[in-house]
């Protein structure tokens, strides 16, 4: 996979706006969003309101022991298979019309991953033999074996070695796979090829659909916006793999887990365990493990927002044992020495900085030195004196990205009718100079995002539909009825468009 830098399009410093929608929230008659036809659909949409970004989250597999979050995946290298659309696997002759036959009602609005899972395990199943009989596309898949065999064979062996063992962590494994034996997962890889390999399969069409997308992106203008989380599950690949990386004891087991300590969204912090980084190791093996996945991740979006930024100077790390975040501490990350090495193999290095939370001076001093553009979200900006407010449009600098919310916030609209105080709306209209009635706020936070002197502008698309707080993707610290929500099809009226893009030709994003 080797595609363009974002430079190759537009520069950063250019003037643009897009819109955050992740895939599995596109319209699909399967359940949930996928790489067939509802995302080409939103890529016209894209072009004719005259947005040049479609930003998505990470597109790691999803598990139900996390609720299917995006930030939460078992692989910081493999896509989500059930992203992967039953259209073109028609259309590859892998499935035929009849395969289709016996889908769920699924509900329009929301992901019932149950049953999304059990529908379309059937549907890869019959793919996966039909792909073994059929020898058109084993020369393409060869090729991808080899050109990711640096992560793919050690993902498909954990994901089989799991599925055999019920799904019980690594750590738990019997001794000889847990520690790796050459031997024993030579053993293994024989006696489960088929297993082995239809993982294999699935990632190879994942990534053969996904740069058809992309592709198709690159020719109408839009350029693509990924999402990396800074750290992985300690249920992972990533860490069988590569445990060396990590803080562990002679057990495998972490000693100290990742988290961020009081802020906006949670009044006790969040303790999210994930195992922490030994930056002593990375730094003495060139960091070669994140650049491998920095170069794999630009290879799939023409830019990479790395959630949680601060992590790469300052980490909070909470004693394993330890059950709240707030018994954590801050532990210096040599982020110098490791911008400076990322600079010299990535040139440009096309990054945005998710410095949302608690940023202190030394964290805004590396992002100044390394000229990353950081974020402002517009619904975190008026609770607070309207002169000083680092969210305020007023004080952005130009280089930043500016948002009317993340995936993690309330939508506009919920915002309004459901969190903000009195003092907060009469901040907004006080700023806005005009009071907006509630069914037009979403459109006045557009209009104010647009506007502003920031260099890029996205907005999700819930706002661009002016929906309510049903439609938020995430609340923060909470596990239930996250990341299910869908766009209908048929959401999008011809008003919406006609008035975003005026409004992209009034700020000159277009």
């Amino acid at each position: 996979m080797t595609f363009l830098s974002c430079d190759a399009l537009r520069p950063m410093d250019q003037r643009r706006s897009g819109i955050l929608l992740h895939i599995s929230a596109l319209p699909s008659e399967f359940g949930i969003g996928d790489l067939g036809s509802g995302a080409y659909w939103f890529a016209d949409f894209l072009v004719s309101a005259q947005q040049g970004l479609w930003q998505v989250l990470p597109l790691n597999p999803t598990d139900s022991a996390y609720h299917h979050s995006p930030y939460s995946s078992f692989s910081a290298f493999a896509g989500n298979s059930w992203l992967i659309s039953p259209e073109l696997l028609l259309e590859d002759d892998l499935l035929v019309r009849k395969d289709l036959q016996g889908k769920p009602d699924f509900p329009p609005a929301r992901v019932d991953y149950a049953q999304v899972i059990a529908y379309k395990e059937k549907l890869f199943d019959t793919a996966y033999e039909r792909f073994r009989h059929d020898k058109r596309l084993h020369k393409e898949f060869r090729i991808f074996q080899k050109n990711n065999a640096s992560w793919l064979r050690d993902y498909t062996l954990f994901t089989a070695i799991k599925e055999s063992l019920g799904g019980v962590i690594w750590t738990d494994w019997p001794d000889e796979l847990r520690n790796r034996n050459k031997e024993a997962l030579y053993d293994f890889e024989l006696a489960f090829a088929p297993q082995v390999d239809k993982a294999g399969f699935l990632q190879f069409i994942f990534f053969r659909q996904w740069k058809k997308l992309k592709a198709y992106c690159r020719q109408r203008g839009i350029e693509l916006i990924g999402d990396m989380p800074i750290y992985v599950n300690w249920d992972s690949v990533d860490a069988w793999a590569n445990s060396e990386n990590f803080k562990i004891d002679v057990h495998h087991n972490p000693l100290s887990v990742a988290g961020v300590p009081p802020d906006y969204f949670s009044k006790t912090g969040q303790r999210w365990g994930n195992p922490v980084y030994d930056w002593e190791k990375l730094q003495a093996s060139g960091y070669a493990w994140w650049i491998a996945r920095i170069r794999h991740d630009l290879a799939l979006y023409d830019c990479v927002r790395i959630d949680h930024f601060r992590g790469f100077v300052q980490c909070w790390e909470i004693p394993a044992n330890e059950p709240l975040a707030s018994s954590g501490k801050w532990v210096e990350v040599p982020a110098r020495d490791f911008l400076d090495t990322l600079q010299k193999t990535f040139k440009p290095l096309p990054v945005i900085a998710e410095d949302l939370g608690i940023i202190t001076d030394d964290v805004r001093e590396i992002m100044k030195t390394y000229d990353l553009p950081g974020m402002k979200v517009l619904l975190f900006a008026f609770g607070e004196d309207l002169a000083r407010h680092p969210y305020l449009p007023h004080n952005f600098q130009q280089r930043c990205v500016v948002y009317t919310g993340t995936h993690d916030n309330n939508t506009v609209r919920g915002w309004f009718d459901n969190e903000a105080g009195a003092k907060e709306k009469e901040n907004f209209f006080a700023y806005i100079g005009r009071v907006v009635d509630g069914k037009d706020i979403h459109w006045a936070f557009i209009e104010l995002a647009l506007l502003s002197k920031a260099d890029t502008a996205i907005v999700p698309m819930q706002d661009v539909l002016g929906l309510g707080q049903e439609a938020r993707f995430n609340k923060p610290a909470t596990t239930q009825g996250n990341w299910q929500w869908r766009m209908p099809a048929g959401a999008i009226d011809p008003g919406v468009v006609q008035r975003l893009r005026e409004l992209t030709q009034q700020s000159h994003r277009s």
